[in-house]
């Protein structure tokens, strides 16, 4: 448990050097208030956050896409109320309908939201109001204000004695971005996204829009790691009203800008973007976890959860009292990630064996920490490791438990990082993730319905489809109208 020792330390320490209070000028309102962190302090503190985000998630590769987003995300933060801030935007690789901001200027949309959009507007209204959470010091206030609480949960993890904390540790410090922003802050962040897209010469009633549609979704948040819109920003009571009316002011302000939709525009520059979960980087079949892009499969105990994220797997036990973690290790040889497992985690060896998996070498190694509780007794916690050589990598199991149930989960550990394996099903190496494929009705008059059908929509799927496009089942297309399905 040291490396989270090691994370409370550096989070403490954080908290004694941020939180001095000062009194600044909000950007937003022009106002003094009580501020904990310095600009310099905020932007430093996003640049520290950018890495761990592209890591975490991924990013997704579409350079127009990207190109398209930067461009106006800098023009849009040109005419913001802190125009000064250098923004930077990113798209995240996670099919999770989301957008989020942390301090500094750093915004992020997954490949999901953008999938649910359907104009540039829309995009717009979002861009703008996560911007607004950053000019108005929203994101910076929030984190400052839940840096004792952070330190305070991560102290507690130290002496829970569930193991699945372990595995989780890296998502600890994570999850203070994804910190719900208060009814207020978000009726401000609406009012901002509505200015600032409208300056830039976008039709905001359409930003209102799309939060029907956020509603209709009813998102869960279970997918690994990256919340949904709905869990970050809570619904202020009556948004689409509010954001309607501010649409309304702000258009009437500006009486000699045009202000555009682009629906065609948009849908033809997501033509092709992947929808849903990516079966390329990871898919588990009955028990059994897949990598087409790396070529290699192994099982896992039955009942166990498993969450595959872009740095790592995790397999928790049912009981939450083991983990097991699968990872490229970044070393070239079993014996080099064998040794810098060790002395990163302040492990020590209890023995090691070499060994063949599957025709390929390994190294088994089993090691220990031993801790002193806060009443004065020792626990120990037991890591089992397989590092597995396979063409240029070096992949790393590691099975780790509370040494009073390491040997239950010791078989489980084992077959697991037996099992690994080159993956040679055709079948599986080729599979391909959904990508939204965008449609022109060619029909003088038909319904989506109809289109759906006549482009062979699975009728199971007619629904989803539906609210992808922001339309009803018998809403009538015209011919040249633009849709979306979803195709491999």
């Amino acid at each position: 448990m040291n490396i989270l020792k090691n994370i409370f330390i550096g989070f403490l320490l954080f908290a004694l050097v941020i939180l001095v209070p000062s009194c600044a000028v909000n950007p937003v309102t022009g106002k003094s208030q009580l501020m904990f962190m310095s600009e310099q302090q905020e932007i430093s503190l996003g640049a520290q956050y950018d890495p761990s985000v592209v890591a975490t998630f991924g990013v997704y590769q579409d350079d127009a896409l990207q190109n398209f987003i930067t461009r106006k995300g800098n023009e849009m933060g040109k005419i913001s109320h802190r125009p000064n801030l250098q923004y930077h935007f990113k798209v995240l690789d996670s099919p999770v309908v989301n957008a989020f901001a942390v301090p500094g200027g750093y915004i992020y949309l997954t490949r999901g939201i953008l999938a649910q959009l359907n104009n540039e507007a829309e995009l717009m209204g979002i861009m703008g109001h996560e911007m607004g959470h950053v000019t108005a010091r929203h994101t910076a206030q929030q984190q400052t204000n839940q840096q004792i609480g952070q330190v305070l949960l991560i102290g507690g993890m130290l002496a829970s004695k569930k193991i699945a904390a372990m595995a989780d540790e890296a998502m600890a410090g994570m999850q203070l971005l994804f910190l719900s922003f208060s009814r207020a802050n978000e009726r401000e962040a609406d009012r901002l996204g509505v200015e600032y897209s409208s300056k830039i010469g976008y039709d905001a009633h359409k930003m209102a829009n799309f939060f029907e549609v956020l509603n209709k979704m009813n998102m869960s948040s279970s997918h690994a790691g990256v919340p949904t819109w709905m869990s970050t920003h809570p619904d202020p009571g009556e948004r689409n009203l509010a954001v309607n009316k501010s649409a309304d002011e702000w258009q009437a302000k500006l009486p000699n800008q045009k202000f555009i939709v682009n629906t065609n525009e948009y849908l033809k520059l997501i033509d092709g973007i992947v929808y849903g979960e990516d079966p390329r980087q990871g898919f588990v079949e009955n028990n059994i976890f897949y990598h087409p892009e790396l070529k290699f499969k192994f099982n896992f105990p039955g009942q166990w959860k498993l969450v595959n994220a872009p740095t790592q797997v995790q397999i928790t036990a049912p009981s939450e009292d083991a983990v097991l973690i699968f990872s490229l290790s970044g070393e070239t040889s079993p014996e080099a990630a064998s040794q810098k497992t060790l002395s990163d985690l302040k492990l020590t060896m209890l023995n090691s064996e070499k060994v063949k998996i599957n025709g390929s070498d390994a190294l088994k190694v089993l090691s220990q920490q031993v801790n002193q509780t806060q009443d004065g007794k020792q626990e120990v916690i037991k890591v089992l490791s397989c590092f597995i050589k396979k063409d240029n990598n070096v992949y790393a199991f590691h099975g780790i438990s509370d040494g009073t149930t390491f040997n239950n989960h010791q078989p489980a550990f084992e077959s697991t990082m037996r099992g690994f394996s080159t993956l040679t099903d055709t079948s599986k190496l080729n599979v391909k993730p959904d990508r939204i494929k965008i449609i022109q009705i060619n029909s003088a008059t038909v319904s989506l319905e109809d289109a759906f059908k006549y482009y062979k929509v699975p009728q199971d799927r007619f629904n989803e489809l539906a609210l992808l496009n922001d339309k009803e089942l018998n809403y009538q297309l015209h011919k040249g109208d633009l849709i979306k399905i979803v195709s491999k």
